[in-house]
């Protein structure tokens, strides 16, 4: 049903904001039109007539958008393309070729067969996984949303049907579905609220306002003859720009970024907005941030391209080994040889032509050793990834228990690089947080309030109980040494302290949903009863007026809900209420609050004016808003961001230097006290510190009576500073502002806590622990994302935080671009050239970046210099970055370091570092999907990625590693025997063994065993490796798949290639194996031989396996089994299949003794040196996972305790970051509180 005119939201924001929605009431020279000339601004959109876009010459693309990899058309040959890429399968696709010719020594079905299956089975693979993303696209483009359909009509279209200059109606909650002009909304001056979270990330809604002229397009109706046209820039990828002028009744309007709504943003606390379309589909700027999805390879997979050239090469050798010994033998050996017939030539086989013969034998041995090059490894490693993207798919620890949702691989062929990453790109709001904050704790009037403690506090106070007691779950030992120590320690300094060590593991009473706060002597009405209650009224009072929320009534409830602009406003409106002063209504120009005072009494309605909002921005720091109370007072109540950083003296100066530069005040509120302001400024300032250290954000409350005529004054020159025509109309306001802000009363503070995704601290703990290095990638502003770092524990007390910002406004010279690069230049080399002066070994460096600098930083000519700085800190977060930004920060990390990377995300502005980044991880979280449908794995929950990497990766990792490594071990032990006896055979292109036992050998007889390899093995379990996160960096350093174990596996199967063949030669050659004196021929020496390489390779697998199931067992028996079933079987069949294995087996070689004691010397022979091999190396220099499998072996975990603590102390690696890090701070800073304490009381004693 379409809206009618406005009835109820008669807010008309724009009187009150002054910097978001300003509208001056005289034309500035930044709102005359634009002179739109020359490339780059040739839009041209004819609003409300979409028709006259889809011809020439405008054309515009539909909004029909796809993040598929192939389409009907494109699948066949870049599907195809793909496959080739692989080396091997060029090779395979050469010896098909060939097998039709006369050459090949096998049928042209057998060679050509397998090829297709191999390629077919990937090319299935890759378009049921494109299939998916297919439908997810197909789902967001049919979205419906309502459309003009002329004559005044709304109708529902799918989104994909919007035309560039369509009207289109949002609602609230609903996505915007292509960038639109604002024509008008609900509210009567044009004013929205935009979130932009899935485009960069920051929570704070974002205030958006119409032109005047087309506020009065409000209803359905009103747009039945609208009709304007719109130039402007054209399709680009910048967000935060927009260029363009609106054309209505021959007038012109200059546009800015302000009255645009970018597609996939959200309208929030507005009913309806009408707005046209200008860019839609892949025009639109989200979707110019997108790249186009990739295909991505492992490094595994890339090296065994190498190791195929390696072999080819090999190949090639021992080919031309045999093609020249067949030249020379063809020459010089067959006109001697009267039973070969040298009369009776071939162009194979010509003695007067040795060389063209020699060359038609080298692609007969080309086809001849392929089993060096195994096809059946492609299949193995497709059907293994499949299968492991099973057990994590399936894998019950990560699944979300609220949502239900699985982690889900959705791509096989990455599987094994999630265990050698080395940096990880985290995207910020949505993934490392959740988006609520929780009032926890409170300063007011010098007094501190809150007993509740930060996650950085309980974990600090549980390892020294666990230092205490022995043990870490004896928490009542902690608190005997808290309470026993004497009367001395009751004093404040260790208050806190006790309080904690206290509530270690003390459940929480049911909180409300931002209100953590716990202390009696404030809720209940309470509060009256302390000595400052009317100190404390004001405090709540400033909670409860100072904002610009909107209050919603609940029907569920009866309450209220409130839409704010950020989660801190909404955190103190819920605190506010719960102390009593509940935020119930606004008006055009009032606030009106409920005041309950007691319990027992019923709530005081009360009214307060509004006559200014001074609201909160990056550069201010601080929000103020200027009431008329009931008696006619008019107040300023104003809050701001106060911090103070412990950073050691050393550091202080390049802290300062670069975190807050000259020009700017180190603190906001403190130093806008007046002279009686100032009395609670000492005990504030002690209580922001400690509330700092316990990683809790702080806002520093004051206020200010005006009177009468001061306050006249000041608005008449505000006013005039709101309407000044020029380009420092902002400068101005700002500064008029900071004149009312001054002599201020300080009250107190507040401490809310970050409510991080559910156990993020510590899955970023152990994945640094885990030696992983971790940026921070986030649209947020810059405090905002230090805040984040802190709560998170990137960040902590005395790290040396090095911050790269330029100020353009600042820059004096003509060429400002100039200049800002050589700044962000010298800023660089001045903060490398400290961190690389940095005699102490335990420094930590945390690198914080804008996203403004970082455009100057990306450059070709900077960005090494960059890197080189970022890569030599301990955290990295780079701030209000864009989606493009964020993928070429990921690109650089990724080609600069050469090293695996990571990104993960949960939002559309997250697309672009997800795709460049080697492994692309989504977050399924409640904000649209399309960052997983970007990735490569989803998971519902941020901290799932520490099982994602530290087990499954780690277990993927070193099952591919070992699954590859044996099978080229397998086919070389196995190929080499073929070159070996067609050499000692005159070269003449005779294979030893049955074609059967060839086809056999790869597809069945040891097919299973290695698959069980790789989808089975586990060196350790998985509660060992999050125990032993140290374990991951077997993948990064690449322990198990490095040239030193490939060839030390190639040589095994050499050496094993050798043993097999001389030794069956040797028994067999000129000695009766039968009881009535028959010697071997070639079929029972062959037979023999391929019996020594199947018992040999199965019980290498054996040996290599550390953790074994009914599944391998299986396998590994089964698969010998096999063979002699085989035997039996295939020799039932009459000599016109089975040919010269006839009854082979139950009348020749199972007779015959020596056929098994050859079986049994040779298999001992080839596996004996591999097993003193691992002896030797587990008693001399065992990895980290054979002294595990040691001490689990042994029972020591549990006979052993503190062997078992140590082994987890030291199995971690030394990281600067996490929570582990930050914990430690803490210790040292309680253990120096405890040792000053102590010395206090020994003085006093001696005295």
């Amino acid at each position: 049903m379409a809206p009618g005119r406005r009835r109820h939201e008669r807010l008309r924001w724009s009187k009150l904001y002054t910097f978001s929605c300003l509208r001056p009431t005289v034309v500035t020279d930044d709102e005359l039109p634009h002179p739109l000339q020359g490339p780059g601004y040739s839009r041209l959109v004819h609003c409300n007539q979409p028709g006259l876009h889809q011809k020439k010459p405008l054309n515009y693309c539909t909004n029909h958008i796809s993040t598929t990899k192939y389409n009907i058309i494109t699948f066949l040959p870049k599907a195809i393309f793909e496959q080739f890429r692989r080396v091997a399968n060029v090779y395979f696709l050469l010896t098909a070729s060939l097998s039709l010719t006369p050459v090949t020594p096998f049928s042209a079905v057998s060679m050509i067969a397998p090829l297709a299956f191999v390629v077919g089975l990937s090319m299935a693979k890759e378009a049921m996984e494109d299939w998916n993303r297919f439908v997810q696209d197909m789902k967001v483009n049919s979205r419906k949303v309502s459309v003009h359909n002329g004559e005044g009509r709304f109708g529902y279209k799918h989104w994909q049907e919007i035309r560039v200059g369509d009207v289109v109606r949002v609602e609230k909650d609903q996505f915007f579905p292509a960038d639109l002009l604002l024509l008008s909304s609900s509210y009567e001056d044009g004013i929205c609220y935009v979130e932009t979270m899935n485009l960069d990330g920051e929570t704070n809604l974002k205030v958006k306002r119409s032109l005047e002229v087309t506020l009065p397009l409000d209803g359905d109706a009103s747009f039945r003859h609208f009709a304007s046209t719109i130039r402007c820039e054209d399709p680009n990828p910048n967000l935060y720009t927009f260029v363009g002028n609106f054309e209505c009744e021959k007038k012109v309007y200059a546009l800015d970024p302000g009255q645009i709504l970018l597609r996939d943003s959200k309208l929030r606390n507005t009913t309806y907005v009408y707005g046209v379309a200008i860019f839609t589909g892949h025009d639109s700027k989200v979707m110019q941030n997108a790249t186009e999805s990739p295909s991505k390879r492992s490094r595994i997979e890339k090296k065994m391209d190498n190791i195929i050239y390696v072999l080819f090469t090999f190949l090639i050798l021992i080919s031309l080994i045999s093609s020249i010994g067949y030249g020379v033998l063809t020459k010089f050996g067959m006109p001697h040889w009267w039973y070969l017939q040298p009369s009776a030539t071939s162009y194979v086989y010509d003695a007067s032509k040795p060389v063209l013969s020699g060359f038609y034998h080298l692609l007969t041995a080309l086809i001849l050793y392929g089993y060096l090059i195994p096809i059946s490894l492609y299949v193995s490693i497709e059907v293994v990834k499949v299968l492991q993207a099973t057990f994590i798919n399936q894998d019950i620890h990560m699944r979300d228990e609220d949502t239900g949702n699985p982690a889900q691989a959705r791509t096989s062929n990455l599987n094994e690089e999630l265990g050698q990453v080395d940096t990880i790109l985290s995207d910020k709001t949505g993934t490392l947080t959740c988006n609520q904050m929780d009032f926890l704790r409170c300063s007011i009037a010098g007094v501190p309030y809150g007993v509740g403690s930060s996650e950085v506090e309980i974990a600090a106070v549980k390892q020294i109980a666990s230092e205490v007691s022995g043990t870490i779950e004896q928490h009542s030992s902690t608190q005997d040494f808290w309470e026993d120590s004497g009367d001395g320690f009751g004093s404040p300094e260790c208050e806190l302290e006790v309080g904690i060590a206290r509530m270690v593991g003390k459940p929480h009473r049911p909180t409300t949903k931002g209100f953590s706060f716990e202390d009696d002597r404030l809720i209940h009405g309470n509060w009256a009863k302390e000595p400052n209650a009317g100190t404390i009224l004001v405090f709540l009072r400033v909670l409860a007026l100072c904002h610009t929320a909107i209050a919603e009534p609940n029907e569920k409830t009866g309450g209220f809900t409130y839409e704010a602009e950020s989660p801190d406003e909404a955190a103190f409106l819920v605190a506010a209420r719960e102390f009593g002063f509940e935020f119930c209504k606004r008006t055009q120009s009032s606030v009106f609050i409920r005041e309950r005072y007691s319990p027992s009494e019923d709530p005081v309605e009360r009214e307060f004016k509004v006559l200014n909002i001074l609201e909160f921005n990056s550069k201010r720091k601080r929000m103020s808003v200027i009431l008329r109370d009931e008696a006619g007072q008019i107040i300023l109540l104003c809050k701001g961001a106060d911090r103070f950083d412990l950073a050691p003296k050393e550091a202080s100066f390049f802290f300062f230097f670069f975190f807050f530069p000259p020009h700017e005040p180190n603190s906001i509120i403190l130093d806008r006290l007046s002279k009686n302001g100032r009395t609670y400024e000492i005990e504030t300032i002690k209580h922001l510190n400690e509330y700092g250290e316990a990683g809790l954000r702080t806002l520093a409350l004051a206020y200010r009576v005006l009177d009468e005529s001061e306050y006249s004054a000041w608005n008449t020159e505000f006013l005039k500073a709101k309407t000044t025509i020029g380009h420092h109309r902002e400068a101005e306001l700002e500064r008029v502002s900071d004149t009312i802000e001054r002599d201020l009363i300080l009250v107190g503070a507040t401490a809310v806590e970050d409510k991080l995704q559910k156990g993020v601290p510590q899955c970023i703990d152990k994945l640094a622990q885990a030696g992983l290095k971790i940026w921070v990638l986030t649209g947020d502003k810059m405090e905002t994302a230090i805040n984040i770092g802190f709560a998170c524990s990137l960040l902590r007390q005395g790290m040396k935080q090095i911050c790269l910002s330029v100020d353009s406004s600042n820059i004096l010279s003509l060429n400002k671009e100039k200049a800002a690069k050589e700044n962000t230049l010298m800023q660089i080399t001045d903060a490398h050239e400290m961190v690389k002066l940095e005699k102490d070994p335990n420094a930590a460096f945390a690198l914080i970046i804008d996203g403004k600098t970082l455009t100057y930083a990306l450059e070709d000519d900077l960005k090494n210099q960059f890197l080189s700085l970022a890569v030599n800190c301990a955290s990295v977060i780079c701030c209000r970055v864009s989606p493009k930004q964020k993928a070429l920060v990921t690109r650089l990390v990724k080609e600069g370091t050469g090293k695996t990377t990571l990104a993960i995300g949960d939002g559309a502005n997250d697309v672009g570092m997800i795709q460049e980044a080697d492994i692309g991880v989504g977050i399924s979280g409640v904000e649209g999907m399309q960052a997983v449908m970007a990735s490569d794995f989803s998971i519902s929950q941020f901290r799932f990625l520490e099982r994602l990497l530290v087990v499954h990766g780690h277990w993927c990792y070193k099952r591919i590693a070992q699954m590859i490594c044996y099978f080229f071990y397998k086919n070389i032990a196995f190929g080499l025997t073929i070159f070996y006896f067609e050499a000692y055979t005159g070269f003449s292109g005779q294979s030893v063994y049955d074609d059967w036992y060839m086809l056999l050998f790869n597809v069945v007889l040891t097919s299973l065993p290695v698959i069980s390899l790789g989808v089975f093995e586990q060196d350790v379990s998985s509660e060992v490796c999050l125990q032993f996160p140290a374990l991951y960096q077997q993948g990064p350093r690449n322990l198990f798949f490095d040239w030193y174990r490939i060839f030390g596996w190639m040589g095994n199967g050499l050496y094993s290639s050798i043993a097999i063949y001389f030794l069956s030669i040797q028994i067999f050659y000129n000695q009766a194996f039968r009881a009535d004196g028959q010697t071997a021929d070639m079929a029972a020496v062959g037979t023999s031989m391929f019996t020594c390489i199947v018992w040999t390779v199965n019980l290498q697998i054996v040996l290599t396996m550390s953790h074994f199931t009914w599944i391998q067992h299986l396998f590994v028996w089964g698969s010998i089994a096999t063979w002699y079933l085989f035997l039996i079987a295939y020799g039932m069949f009459s000599p016109v299949i089975s040919g010269n294995a006839y009854r082979i087996l139950s009348e020749a070689l199972g007779p015959a003794p020596i056929y098994w004691a050859a079986t049994l010397l040779a298999t001992l022979s080839c596996n004996s040196p591999y097993l003193v091999y691992i002896a030797f190396q587990r008693a001399l220099n065992p990895l980290d996972h054979h002294v595990i499998q040691e001490i689990k072996h042994y029972r020591k975990d549990v006979e052993d305790q503190h062997m078992w603590k140590r082994e987890r102390s030291k199995a971690r690696q030394r990281t600067k970051i996490g929570f582990t890090a930050r914990v430690d701070a803490k210790i040292r800073q309680l253990k120096r509180k405890l040792q000053k304490k102590v010395s206090s009381l020994s003085i006093q004693t001696q005295s």
